[in-house]
């Protein structure tokens, strides 16, 4: 008995050793809180701790684009850790996610930090290795009880390419010493700067949308744990004072009382911590809690305390003398993000139970209770319902299909109206009644109360318009048949084939024309609805011909081969029409292969480039060669037939213009978006102009200037209110298409834009107005009154023929994010369709 005890003394001597052991961020690294830290020694970091503690545990669940390795941290107990997989199961369990819990366990909250979702932003991972230290720090005893109850999940750095962009920049430019001045370098990021991921998207919108590989691989394991508590850890302007929560209006309607009541024991426990050292801060401000794919409302909405917090910090480098004169340094900022993320957990730990209790209320309870005014949710079928599957699918949000005709009335998303319909087998269905009945609810509900206009971000974003799908709303769940997925019948081409037809209905129908231009297959596409027995085909609707393209060996296995991912293909076996729309005839154009240039660099969007390069590399994976706009006079424009140009503020030359102007006239074609097109408004020779006459113009003026007499005597307090009356930070609008152009081909009866800026242009004289804003239009989400009119009879998406070329205007940006499926396949018209 004696050995025993003795050797249980000497393992307790080595585990205690080897805690001590655990170094503090500044003992390991040299230029902690001095200096930016190298992703890799975060790494190498985290590594030392969870070799010399038993209180934290790795899992690595991903890689980024530039294959830098993505981790959580789980920090917690020995026995706690040991226990892993079964608390999760139990926590799940307890929410009717799983049949595989064992409360013997016993219930134990789980609390989520996440750091560093944009690069720039790096006081968040540096603040990251502070706040796993003190938890494991075998001297802080405060903490460790904490973790008695308490499972922290810590995510070091969302975003590790754009973090190591911006800090590979940083240490390239610094010197010994550092500059708080402003006009130091160190303080004027270069472009695309780091706040963005590979592909220059914004991870904190992508939640919910997860376009991009570092979002869908971190939610798929947020899904796997449902967390009670996530903080988003974030940096602002470097004058900026501290903000945590509560957060700021609007806060969504289906945000629950136990998730306020948190946030103010937060502000009240925060607080007090920051009032003892004398550190600014606000709360309630300017931060809101409505749009779904933020880290603090994505986790909302699932249930939990979500919650961002912000520490001033943008473009202070190492260091930077602030309005009041007083300089905020790297270790300035780590300190009050350590301090606010550990306040987080011990109030969490504190609040276990009411937290726990809220939570499995908020899950368990939504799904008998709704809380919207819909109970179910129909899809028409419809080939772009694949994608938005696949969105449902990694949100963990229920759906089925329809598996028997049934008559039903719901709403309508198009007309915003009550109407009767038939639910079709293969109709997609969702139903309220499920564990993420909010977070459907959320996305798919038409109108989102929005009780302050003074948002933060997009107001509307309803699925079926996004999708460009014909949605219905239910009041009532109707009963039917149902199915888990729709029956794919494989096809076997015959021996002969005159030609191969690829339906032009969603982005695989353009992935697909990608991989056959790139192998240098020739294509038609249809002007008109063509009909060859029983295989009709729509507008836009490919043609491969074994004519186009004789030597081409063994034509119908090689073609089927390089088009079987669009499921929906089909074949003819003759060229000859019923409705004499022959295939040699004018109907089907033979497609001309983009070469396409993509312009970047300084003047233009980073994001709004990287929607496009994202769009080119993964969404249709079709080449594309992308040059600095300084370089512009390096450019031999007749090496391409395409030009995109994203949002921005592009200063073109004189010269630059006109060589420019040649280059379209002689065959060239611009794809321009958003800001891009000030190159063309009121410019010779294109027919871009805000106004339809020189007497609107004129009224317009007048109105601007009968505006700016009437501010004279306003409040000054209330100006920021003011302009939002005159702004649309993110809308649906409804557009009527040109149904006969090859612009709005494959898009549906209407097309739904989503508007994000108040740019507006009258309907164009001398060019094509594909897609318009019709009088008396329909709409979703906040459009400012000032602004409302004037989006009537105002152009979206036109198309200006210059000589052999072609000017396609997109007022807005229909890759906006990535998430607007149905602008994707606008896009693809306009690179693919119009020549």
């Amino acid at each position: 008995m004696k050995k025993i005890f003795f050797s249980f003394c000497i393992l307790l001597s080595a585990l205690f050793n080897v805690q001590a052991q655990v170094q503090s961020p500044a003992e390991f690294l040299p230029t902690y809180g001095k200096q930016i830290t190298y992703y890799h020694q975060v790494e190498n970091y985290f590594n030392q701790l969870t070799e010399k503690s038993t209180l934290i545990k790795q899992q690595k669940y991903g890689v980024t684009a530039e294959q830098r390795d993505l981790n959580v941290f789980f920090i917690s107990t020995p026995e706690n850790l040991e226990n892993l997989e079964q608390i999760r199961n139990n926590n799940l369990a307890a929410i009717g996610l799983s049949k595989n819990g064992n409360q013997m366990i016993g219930d134990k909250l789980i609390v989520w930090l996440s750091f560093n979702v944009h690069g720039n932003e790096f006081a968040g991972t540096e603040s990251a290795m502070t706040v796993a230290y003190e938890l494991v720090n075998p001297k802080n005893a405060e903490t460790k009880k904490w973790l008695e109850n308490t499972i922290v999940i810590l995510d070091p750095c969302i975003n590790p390419d754009g973090y190591s962009r911006y800090g590979n920049w940083l240490r390239e430019i610094s010197g010994k010493k550092t500059h708080p001045g402003l006009s130091d370098r160190e303080h004027m990021e270069q472009w695309p700067g780091g706040r963005f991921n590979h592909y220059l998207f914004d991870l904190n919108r992508d939640w919910a949308w997860q376009t991009q590989m570092e979002s869908q691989q971190r939610v798929a394991l947020y899904n796997q744990w449902m967390p009670q508590v996530h903080t988003d850890v974030h940096e602002q302007g470097y004058d900026s004072p501290y903000f945590f929560p509560p957060s700021a209006e609007p806060i969504h309607e289906y945000i629950e009382k136990y998730q306020k009541d948190f946030h103010n024991v937060l502000g009240t426990n925060i607080s007090k911590k920051f009032d003892a050292q004398n550190w600014l801060y606000n709360t309630s401000e300017r931060f809101d809690l409505f749009y779904p794919s933020y880290g603090d409302t994505y986790p909302a909405y699932n249930g939990a305390v979500g919650m961002t917090i912000e520490q001033g910090g943008i473009g202070a480098g190492r260091a930077v003398t602030m309005s009041n004169g007083n300089i905020v340094t790297i270790q300035d900022r780590i300190d009050h993000h350590a301090t606010t993320v550990l306040t987080v957990v011990e109030s969490a730990a504190s609040q276990a139970d009411v937290l726990l209790k809220g939570f499995r209320g908020f899950m368990n309870n939504s799904r008998k209770t709704v809380k919207g005014s819909y109970k179910m949710y129909v899809m028409k079928n419809n080939p772009k319902l694949i994608q938005l599957a696949e969105l449902l699918k990694k949100n963990n949000i229920e759906y089925s299909y329809a598996d028997a005709n049934v008559k039903a009335s719901g709403y309508n998303y198009s007309t915003k109206k009550e109407k009767g319909f038939t639910i079709e087998t293969n109709d997609l269905i969702v139903k309220v009644d499920q564990q993420k009945a909010v977070f459907t609810q959320v996305l798919f509900e038409p109108n989102q109360k929005l009780n302050d206009s003074l948002s933060y971000d997009i107001t509307a974003w309803a699925l079926p318009l996004a999708y460009g799908v014909e949605g219905y709303a239910l009041k009532n769940s109707v009963g039917l048949k149902t199915k888990e997925s729709i029956e794919m019948i494989e096809k076997v081409a015959p021996q002969k084939v005159y030609a191969f037809h690829i339906p032009w209905n969603n982005r695989i129908s353009a992935r697909v024309l990608s991989v056959l231009h790139q192998n240098n297959i020739k294509v038609r596409s249809s002007m008109g609805k063509a009909v060859f027995g029983d295989v009709s085909i729509e507008p836009g609707g490919l043609l491969v011909t074994k004519g186009d393209n004789p030597k081409v060996v063994d034509f119908e296995k090689t073609v089927s081969d390089l088009i079987k991912t669009k499921t929906d293909y089909n074949y003819i076996t003759s060229g000859f029409s019923s409705n004499a729309k022959d295939v040699g005839g004018e109907n089907f154009n033979l497609l001309k292969a983009p070469k396409v240039l993509l312009l970047s660099g300084k003047g233009v969007s980073s994001t709004e480039f990287g929607a496009a390069w994202y769009y080119m590399q993964e969404t249709i994976e079709y080449p594309v060669s992308v040059v600095e706009v300084n370089n512009f006079n390096r450019i031999s424009f007749y090496d391409y037939n395409t030009l995109i140009l994203a949002d921005g503020e592009y200063e073109f030359t004189e010269d630059q213009q006109k060589k420019l102007t040649e280059w379209v006239r002689n065959g060239g074609k611009v794809i321009a978006m958003n800001g891009a097109l000030s190159i063309f408004e009121g410019k010779e020779g294109y027919a871009l102009n805000p106004y339809a006459s020189e007497e609107d113009k004129l009224n317009a003026e007048k109105e601007k200037d009968s505006l700016a007499l009437d501010e004279r005597f306003l409040d000054y307090q209330e100006t920021e209110r003011r302009d939002i009356s005159r702004s649309i930070p993110g809308a649906i609008i409804e557009n009527v298409l040109n149904k006969t152009h090859p612009l709005s081909f494959g898009l549906g009866e209407k097309y739904f834009s989503l508007k994000t800026d108040d740019r507006t242009y009258s309907l164009l004289k001398d060019a094509l107005n594909v897609a318009y804003i019709p009088k008396d239009y329909k709409s979703y989400g906040f459009i400012g009154n000032g602004i409302k009119k004037k989006l009537s009879n105002t152009v979206s998406f036109a198309v200006d023929n210059k000589g052999k070329g072609t000017v396609i205007y997109m007022v807005d940006n229909p890759l906006f994010r990535g998430f607007w499926e149905n602008g994707n396949l606008l896009f693809s018209n306009a690179l693919f369709l119009v020549n």
